[in-house]
């Protein structure tokens, strides 16, 4: 039967053969940091990776071990799982990490879990958990981002127990050891040669119970709610933007801190502006007796109509600025601009006196009076020559 190629453990780590310890340490602290199960939660492959770090890693850091690989290769841990003088690799990958990391789930070094993964994954002594963090995309109009505004959003979360006021407790009721792991946390198992310790499936690592949990939370400290939260949106928010409102997240597990909700930004599609950056874009029609002779159109802005003087002559397609008449910036006092292009629009029914002054006004307009016609095909002649 075929078996599967063990990867070379320095190849797993990413380092040469002469690392020193503390190199050998950074090498593995980044890449745990990445494939850590938490980070990646269904993952498979992240998750293999994860395991493979840990057991090169656990080979490496011990110098005994690390000997024997060098001049056995992998040959030195097979046939029982072992070698003389020393453990097999078959470790806990999650132990190692706690190792390196100093102490992880409720130890001195458990802040690694809030450094890296947000918090969500660590548990205290007493069973207090992170809440976890929650997203809510929000639709805003251009109107409303241009001058900011307050929205008052709702939002079914777990949120604290009002029965046990998120002890997970019964009133009276109190922590007790674990019985499975006799408040250890950890419960070890024999494989063979080899006992294995893994966290305790019961009290969760934390080696403590709660005696009579609350019947309507059933011990976690929260259940389900419909909150509603009011958020200020800055004037000048910009879409995809995303705000953070501290403690609006889901309740912690037993009275454990409650996560985070991060409001995301979507600016609904405006009928008449377009949005880039701190400027807006828009497309006005003008008369074509106006674009000809010239004169004074209202054209619209976020703060209403504003007066725009078009030349005499100007050409369907030129765009104009309006400073100061875009969007805010973002926490500053300055704004945008507004750019306008106009759009000369041509005449499609005539009566018959018009048709005859026009085609007369036709007739009396010289090259002179078309010098982009004429220069389009001065250009387009080289294509028949």
């Amino acid at each position: 039967m075929a078996t599967t190629q063990k990867r070379d453990y320095y190849e797993v780590l990413g380092v040469s053969r002469e690392v020193s310890p503390d190199d050998l340490k950074k090498a593995y602290r980044k890449l745990a940091v990445k494939y850590h199960p938490d980070k990646n939660q269904g993952d498979k492959g992240a998750e293999e990776k994860f395991k493979e770090l840990g057991e090169a890693y656990e080979v490496l850091n011990d110098p005994e071990k690390r000997a024997a690989y060098d001049r056995y290769g992998h040959a030195a841990f097979s046939g029982g799982g072992g070698f003389p003088g020393g453990r097999g690799t078959h470790v806990d990958p999650m132990d190692i990490f706690r190792e390196v990391f100093g102490g992880g789930f409720g130890g001195d070094g458990g802040g690694i879990f809030e450094q890296f993964f947000g918090g969500g994954a660590r548990t205290d002594r007493e069973g207090r958990q992170r809440g976890s963090d929650l997203r809510y995309d929000l639709q805003i109009t251009l109107e409303e981002a241009s001058t900011g505004v307050e929205k008052e959003i709702e939002i079914t979360k777990l949120d604290v127990c009002d029965t046990c006021t998120g002890t997970g407790a019964e009133s009276g009721s109190k922590a007790v050891s674990c019985p499975t792991c006799k408040g250890r946390g950890q419960v070890i198992s024999s494989r063979g040669f080899f006992q294995v310790s893994q966290t305790c499936p019961r009290c969760r690592g934390t080696g403590s119970i709660i005696e009579k949990p609350c019947k309507k939370c059933g011990g976690e400290g929260r259940h389900e709610k419909t909150s509603r939260i009011k958020l200020k949106i800055p004037a000048g928010i910009e879409d995809g933007a995303r705000l953070r409102s501290s403690r609006n997240g889901e309740a912690g597990i037993r009275g454990g801190p409650a996560g985070d909700l991060y409001v995301v930004i979507h600016l609904a599609e405006h009928r008449i502006f377009q949005r880039e950056g701190e400027d807006l874009h828009c497309e006005v029609p003008i008369a074509f007796s106006m674009a000809a002779l010239g004169g004074e159109t209202k054209v619209p802005t976020l703060d209403g109509p504003a007066a725009l003087r078009i030349p005499s002559g100007t050409q369907s397609g030129t765009t104009f600025r309006l400073r100061g008449r875009g969007m805010p910036v973002l926490n500053a006092r300055e704004r945008g601009d507004l750019m306008v292009r106009v759009v000369v629009e041509v005449p499609t029914k005539l009566n018959g006196d018009q048709r005859a002054k026009l085609e007369a006004f036709a007739a009396s307009c010289g090259e002179e009076n078309s010098p982009h016609q004429r220069s389009f095909w001065d250009k387009a002649k080289e294509l028949f020559s």
